[in-house]
């Protein structure tokens, strides 16, 4: 599962990312992403299991959640 999701500034990018972080350390699942300025590209994936699996669904559902108290927008999937 692939995101590109835009905020109105680095600022509120990193609060995003910095909340997801507590999220996937608590599922100890962590995205492969990257972040340049206000955009943030994730990518969620199971590697050992070469593919997805309940992390990842788990992991994306609360980064749905966390993009929308963060009022970020979908730019790409």
């Amino acid at each position: 599962v692939r995101k590109v999701l835009k905020f109105g500034d680095f600022q509120t990018a990193f609060a995003f990312m910095t909340d997801v972080a507590e999220v996937a350390e608590q599922l100890n699942h962590h995205p492969d992403w990257r972040n340049v300025y206000s955009t943030v590209e994730i990518l969620l994936t199971t590697h050992d299991a070469n593919g997805l699996t309940d992390l990842d669904v788990s992991l994306g559902a609360s980064i749905d959640l966390l993009y929308d108290v963060h009022e970020g927008v979908v730019v790409g999937e």
